[in-house]
């Protein structure tokens, strides 16, 4: 039994946590073969958008204490060396992932959750920090993510509090776009992604990696920088099909190139 399932929807990848057991908890295995199955998935060619999701009754229960323990007494270097990649993975993947969080997402499967670009929630999810109710801090991106997505107070207010934040609040708070139907879950997750995967890839990731540059950027920068990706993302064959388009009134039939 592979930790992370493949399956691939014409040009739409989905991979699945598959350890339901733990609720998919996080493990140096379940980390390590997520990178590598985003890495194989988006490296065969075709397909143009991701969406990464759990197994069973959870998405992920986060850290799975006794393999936590395997990393050794340096835990910097073990973390950076098995859990790192998957997350950098995610954050730096060459098209669109939505994640679609069925049950709960939490500690290090809060942070895996927030590393895609859309997240969509089932009515059974729930997102809970957890961290402090057993004396740490939290990990793996949360306190660089967190606040970006829905503020500093907010963030301050799970990452204290240890409150679970249900499917609606988190969508009112602007975690997730949408709440759906348990059972419509994967489905309208995919609904998401195609629309995703039949966008002009290019530009949509190239988008995603200037939101991010602007976070550390002042404005001058940031608009010089916007124009700087502008003139080598204009040049691709999906800007020249959307002008044409444009000039055709008629949809633009985008291909990722």
């Amino acid at each position: 039994m592979t930790a992370v399932k493949r399956e691939r929807d014409g040009n739409v990848g989905i991979l699945s946590l598959n350890d339901p057991s733990s609720l998919n908890a996080m493990t140096p295995e379940l980390l390590g073969d997520l990178a590598a199955a985003v890495g194989e998935m988006t490296g065969a060619g075709g397909v143009r958008a991701l969406v990464l999701t759990g197994e069973g009754r959870g998405f992920c229960s986060g850290q799975n204490l006794k393999a936590f323990e395997s990393l050794g007494r340096d835990i910097v270097t073990g973390v950076m060396t098995h859990y790192w990649p998957a997350m950098r993975s995610l954050r730096e993947c060459p098209v669109p992932i939505v994640v679609a969080v069925n049950g709960v997402a939490a500690g290090g499967g809060f942070s895996l959750a927030m590393s895609g670009d859309i997240i969509l929630a089932a009515r059974s999810a729930s997102f809970i920090q957890v961290f402090s109710r057993i004396g740490l801090v939290p990990d793996l991106g949360s306190t660089w993510l967190l606040p970006r997505l829905i503020g500093r107070q907010r963030a301050l207010d799970l990452m204290l509090l240890n409150e679970p934040l249900s499917a609606e609040r988190a969508r009112e708070w602007g975690l997730v776009r949408d709440v759906v139907d348990d059972a419509q879950l994967l489905a309208e997750a995919k609904k998401l992604a195609q629309r995703l995967a039949d966008g002009p890839t290019r530009a949509l990731v190239a988008t995603r990696q200037l939101l991010e540059e602007s976070e550390h950027a002042d404005y001058a920068t940031q608009f010089r920088r916007e124009i700087e990706v502008q003139s080598v993302v204009r040049e691709s064959a999906d800007a020249r099909e959307g002008r044409q388009a444009f000039v055709e009134k008629r949809k633009a039939r985008f291909t990722g190139a």
